[in-house]
């Protein structure tokens, strides 16, 4: 099935109307992997005039739904602004399979790697960005995944980082880990203590006051990243709660923005 999958994803890729000169280029999907009971896919968002710069985006939603609107979709006219092309992941909920939605990120990073021709992206310049339980994976996908996976940059948004009961989002924790995981797979989740030398370089973003989303997650991240020498840049908003995404009533969104568009300006 992944094969037939694949194969399919290639064609309508190549028939898709991926770059156009007169207008902007028509959102493209793509089936990463289909079973009978769910599938993993993700729209293509190209700008008119490509740097070669691709960001995969995650959603949240407590690996129970995805938010694809605000922390996805909304997201793409920002970035194609910028040159840099964007593919919105629906990955799967875990359903006691903790390995679904890390398989299906790693399967979009390494699709859109294999296709950097036809998409017309840089494989080298590859980021990868999530918020909540989508800043979890992100950061599983940036401390866990085999080099062919690993992102180039990586966008954290108010992300649970931690599993520990306390830090982390309890609600996260149960539907990736189950009711009672074992403390060895507590800690392995827990992407603070796997950041190492080769962790890429990372932009993080959360309010103070985040009730959902401890603000430690955050913090032990970049503690994490500093210790080891990784490049990261964290910006702590004083109000706004969780799961602002690109909502505009969000009192610092042209702030993160702004900001955000600055650092993917420094390398």
């Amino acid at each position: 099935m992944r094969l037939l999958t694949t194969i399919a994803s290639a064609l309508l890729l190549a028939s898709a109307p991926i770059a156009a000169s007169a207008s902007a280029p028509q959102p493209v999907n793509v089936v990463l992997t289909a079973t009978p009971t769910d599938t993993a896919s993700m729209t293509i968002y190209q700008p008119e005039n490509p740097t070669g710069r691709m960001i995969v985006m995650l959603p949240g939603g407590g690996y129970e739904h995805l938010a694809m609107q605000h922390e996805g979709h909304d997201w793409a006219p920002f970035f194609n602004e910028q040159g840099i092309a964007v593919a919105v992941v629906k990955y799967r909920m875990p359903h006691g399979d903790r390995s679904l939605p890390f398989g299906d990120a790693c399967d979009a990073v390494k699709y859109v790697r294999s296709h950097s021709k036809e998409l017309g992206i840089n494989p080298s310049d590859v980021g990868l960005m999530g918020f909540s339980a989508g800043g979890h994976l992100c950061s599983t996908v940036a401390t866990h995944a085999e080099a062919d996976a690993r992102p180039d940059f990586h966008i954290l948004m108010y992300p649970v980082v931690s599993m520990e009961r306390g830090v982390t989002h309890n609600g996260s924790r149960d539907n990736l880990l189950g009711p009672k995981p074992s403390q060895a797979l507590v800690a392995d989740y827990s992407n603070h203590l796997r950041v190492d030398s080769l962790t890429p370089r990372a932009f993080i973003a959360l309010s103070h006051d985040d009730g959902a989303v401890p603000a430690k997650n955050s913090v032990d991240y970049y503690s994490a990243l500093l210790t080891n020498g990784v490049p990261a840049s964290m910006h702590i908003y004083p109000t706004g709660g969780h799961g602002w995404g690109f909502r505009t009533n969000f009192r610092y969104h042209d702030r993160v923005v702004d900001e955000l568009r600055d650092w993917l300006k420094s390398f």
